[in-house]
This record gives C-alpha cells, sequence and structure tokens, in this order.
C-alpha cells in the first residue's frame, strides 16, 4: 500500500496558486510600502493638473484655478475667441455726460407777464405735437389787480373824451376851410389821430390777449399749462427741441484733458451713440471743466435731461492689445482678468490691466502676450465654472 507524503511549502504554494488563476480570485500583493487594500492610490494635484477628465462631458476647474472644458460644452456656452495683437491705440476718458437740447435748434415760451393762459386756435397742444416757427400756441390774457384795473379805464375814458373833442374840432375846421390857415386843419388832424392810436392802445393793454409763439421749429417736449392756469411773468411754459439736433454735456476734472478731446461714443440698451467734440468752457464748475459734444449718430432713443456715461477719445496713446469689454470679468478679490485659451479644451485665468478705448472696446497694456487667444464671448459664464 501507498504511503501519502505530506506536501511541502513549495508543493502548497505552487497549488494556491493554480487554484486561484482557475476561480480567478484576485491575488493582493505587497511591495514595499504600496498599500496592501484594493482601493486605487489617490491621485496628486500635479495628476489632475496635467490629465484631462475624460470621463465627463461637464467642464471643470482644475486645482490650479484653471478650466477643461469640452468642445460640447464650448459650443453650449457660446465660446468666441480672437488672436492678442499688440498695437499702439488711443486712448479715451471715461465720462458722465448729460443729453442737452442745441441751442440753435430749442427754444422755450415764458411769460412775459402775468395773465391767464387760453387756447390757441388749434386748443393747447399736445406733447410730441411737430411745431413751425411762428405758430401760436397759446393765449395770454394779462390780469391786474383792481386799483390797476380801475386805473387803466379811468385812463381809457379820459382819452375817449379827448378824442371826440378832436374829431368835432377837425370837422369844424373841415367846414372853415379857406377862411382858416391850412396849418390849423393839419394840427388838429395829427391830433386826432395821436389821441386815437393812444385809445386803442390802452384798449388792447386792458383787454387784448398776448399771442404765445412758438421761437423755432421742433418737437414740444415739454409742457407746463392748462386751460385757465395763472401764470407769473418769466415763467417757463413750454420747451420745444429738434430730437435731430442734440448735443451732450460732460464735467472734465483735469482741464488740460480738454484739449486732446476728439471724438466719443457711449453704449445705451437700445443701440449706440456717435458723438463729436464741439467745446469746453474755460471756468471751472464744481472744480470741473464742462465740454459739449454734438450727437452725431444714434441707433438709441434720447431724451432732453438723460444721463449716459460716455467714452471719449483723446489724442494720447497706449500700446497694448484691444479686447471687447465683454472680455473682462472682475473677481470678488477685485482683480480684472481675461480667459486665455491655452489648449483646445484647456483655458487659463490671466490678471490684467487695462485702459478704455471706447465705449466698447478696451487696451489691455498687461498681462497679455502678442498670438495669445483671448475669450472675447462667454468669459462671464467661464467665471461660474466650478
Amino acid at each position: 500500500m501507498t504511503t501519502l507524503r505530506p506536501l511541502t511549502r513549495q508543493a502548497r504554494a505552487l497549488a494556491w496558486f493554480t487554484l486561484a488563476a482557475l476561480i480567478g480570485v484576485p491575488l493582493a500583493q505587497a511591495h514595499g510600502d504600496e498599500p496592501h487594500d484594493d482601493q486605487p492610490p489617490p491621485k496628486t494635484a500635479a495628476t489632475l493638473s496635467n490629465a484631462s477628465p475624460k470621463d465627463s462631458s461637464a467642464p471643470q476647474r482644475l486645482p490650479d484655478g484653471s478650466l477643461w472644458v469640452p468642445k460640447p460644452a464650448q459650443h453650449q456656452l457660446g465660446l468666441r475667441t480672437q488672436p492678442a495683437q499688440v498695437q499702439r491705440h488711443a486712448i479715451a476718458l471715461e465720462l458722465n455726460g448729460k443729453v442737452l437740447p442745441d441751442p440753435n435748434a430749442g427754444g422755450r415760451v415764458q411769460a412775459t407777464q402775468a395773465g391767464r393762459i387760453e387756447a390757441g386756435p388749434a386748443g393747447l397742444p399736445m406733447l410730441g405735437a411737430t411745431v413751425r416757427k411762428g405758430q401760436v400756441l397759446a393765449y395770454l390774457r394779462p390780469v391786474a389787480s383792481s386799483l390797476d384795473r380801475g386805473n387803466q379805464q379811468a385812463s381809457l375814458a379820459d382819452l375817449d373824451a379827448q378824442y371826440a373833442v378832436a374829431e368835432r374840432k377837425l370837422a369844424r375846421y373841415a367846414q372853415l376851410e379857406g377862411a382858416i390857415p391850412q396849418k390849423d386843419i393839419d394840427t388838429a388832424r395829427i391830433e386826432r389821430d395821436a389821441l386815437r392810436q393812444r385809445r386803442d392802445a390802452v384798449r388792447n393793454s386792458v383787454s387784448q390777449p398776448e399771442a404765445l409763439t412758438a421761437p423755432v421749429n421742433g418737437v414740444l417736449a415739454a409742457s407746463h399749462v392748462v386751460l385757465g392756469q395763472v401764470v407769473d411773468a418769466r415763467e417757463l411754459l413750454f420747451d420745444i427741441v429738434d430730437p435731430t439736433r442734440l448735443m451732450v454735456e460732460a464735467l472734465v476734472y483735469a482741464p488740460a484733458q480738454t484739449t486732446s478731446l476728439s471724438e466719443a461714443s457711449a453704449v445705451l440698451p437700445g443701440g449706440l451713440v456717435t458723438l463729436r467734440f464741439a467745446g469746453g468752457g474755460q471756468q471751472l464748475r464744481d472744480q470741473a471743466m464742462p465740454v459739449l459734444f454734438r450727437v452725431m449718430r444714434s441707433t438709441a432713443p434720447l431724451a432732453v435731461g438723460q444721463t449716459l456715461p460716455l467714452t471719449a477719445r483723446s489724442q494720447q496713446t497706449a500700446e497694448g492689445v484691444a479686447v471687447p469689454r465683454s472680455a473682462l470679468v472682475r473677481r470678488s478679490s477685485g482683480d480684472t482678468i481675461v480667459w486665455r485659451h491655452d489648449a483646445p479644451e484647456h483655458f487659463s485665468p490671466r490678471v490684467v490691466r487695462f485702459v478704455p478705448l471706447d465705449a466698447e472696446r478696451v487696451v489691455v497694456t498687461q498681462g497679455l502676450q502678442a498670438h495669445d487667444r483671448v475669450v472675447t464671448q462667454g468669459a462671464s459664464l467661464l467665471a461660474q465654472v466650478r
């Protein structure tokens, strides 16, 4: 009978490995200081920054602050980029302006005396109505106190009596023509005519209303009257402006800068306003120099008295990269950044310094180099990626 010998240590190990290979049981191996469990080793920051998260289709922010944005996400965000070109540009000043009417195309109607408002030939004009120069807008009937009105009526009665006497005197002289000198007849006629003119003038001042006429052609921008209203002398009644001839006044706090201004522009919700420098004052107002710009073209509606931020171009130049204002993103720390397109799916933030160029663009003087690709559309959406 055959006697079974116990397996040696090497034989038992070989049998275990063979059985494990047949049933597919994973084997734990330990080499040096490697972990002895089944969990994969943690990824380091360097590994995350060098490797893109290919297992996700959503944009992700990497530990170094840059972004990984796949192509489908870039299309959804509407990202647009442009290459940076370093050039010299005319810098601009950012000013706050106020829309004013052109003094040669606008006008005001004021009361020359105290009186009561009466309707014109076509009634009181409505706001926005087109008026012509010399058009009667309303009538102003003078009002006076009881004492003044009594004095005027007394003067009128006295002039009526003097005129009646002069009329009879001239009639008698006319009957005696040839018997009295002709110079006496002429003198009587002149006295009668003078008294008639004085009487008519006093009568008109008592009862005749004053016509309020438009001084220029334009559009009625403001009306401060109603029927029967009693107004005082110099009170503003109507404002007339020409909407095609407007100006913008701004304040410059460095008087030396007024000599280098040329053009300006302003971006409004309804469009773009293009302006041209018209002149500046020589007297400070609130420690600033007032300057005027003429509106050359506007795709947005403007109203007199409206305030708008404008960018005035000067003759001073600066070297840098011109980018749209939509490319700038302000961080919570106060820094302004732009997003640089480093790779097809990789974006990195760049802290920049800039000066205004016009209403839609700025000149980046620090933070960008030539041929860098800058995100010009959708930069604010990239800043929200977490």
